[in-house]
């Protein structure tokens, strides 16, 4: 039990900047190990975003509660996955090979993909939320953070780790994920869904899947696998996904 509560903990430190204790390190087996978590993780993220939009809302517009929530999980994970995204827009919209979209990618100043990119991300992402009825925005939020943290341990399991930087923190994550770790990760990423009391709402796990598809297979054709950042890249994507599916299924059934 304690093993395994310092691998949740290496999840969380990793991937939040929510305080852990002080003895939880970045072991690379427990970090390795922690991929099970990155739903329940992004579960805790998603419950900020939760509770920030509902507290505001008792006192602000609709509009204000939202852009607030969603600052608030990106403070809460230090623009993790965002800048991931960023990066894949600029690696891939600038680079035509292997190694240069690697570098790219690697590169720590933001360039105009990246911009365009992230700016449509949290575009999206706002006009959805807001489409969406108030009284469900919290548990859409948690959901989507959850579904989409499994989907991005999908490419972990199907797409080799490229980069070849032996001191990379983020290697022990993006690679070697078992089927069993996959399982548990998937159990994690779907539970909020069956708060929906619905099982129409298992349908917006098809176009969330297709969205890791369709990224993946540039990812495969063009460095031959994945990186973290490609893997934050999917969690956005997919989130994305998610929030306008559940806009066509309560459209449509």
């Amino acid at each position: 039990m304690r093993k395994e509560i310092d691998i949740f903990f290496t999840a969380l430190m990793f991937f939040t900047r929510i305080p852990c204790p002080k003895w939880i390190t970045h072991d690379p087996d427990y970090l390795r190990q922690s991929a099970k978590y990155f739903p329940l993780v992004g579960g805790i993220v998603g419950s900020i975003g939760a509770l920030v939009f509902y507290g505001v809302a008792f006192l602000l517009p609709k509009e204000i509660a939202i852009l607030l929530s969603m600052a608030a999980t990106i403070y809460a994970t230090g623009a993790f996955h965002e800048d991931g995204f960023a990066d894949v827009c600029d690696g891939f919209g600038g680079g035509w090979t292997k190694e240069k979209i690697l570098l790219i990618m690697k590169d720590s100043r933001l360039g105009t993909y990246g911009v365009v990119g992230i700016t449509a991300v949290l575009a999206l992402k706002f006009f959805a939320l807001l489409h969406i009825p108030a009284v469900t925005i919290p548990l859409v939020l948690i959901s989507g953070h959850t579904v989409s943290r499994f989907i991005a341990t999908t490419l972990i399991y199907t797409h080799p780790y490229v980069r070849d930087s032996k001191d990379s923190k983020a290697k022990p994550a993006a690679e070697n994920l078992s089927t069993g770790l996959l399982i548990i990760s998937g159990i994690f990423g779907c539970l909020p869904l069956i708060f929906f009391n619905t099982p129409y709402i298992l349908l917006a796990l098809i176009p969330v899947y297709l969205s890791k598809v369709f990224l993946g297979t540039k990812f495969k054709k063009w460095i031959g696998g994945q990186t973290g950042d490609c893997a934050g890249a999917i969690q956005q994507l997919s989130e994305i996904v998610f929030y306008l599916s559940i806009l066509i299924l309560w459209k449509f059934i």
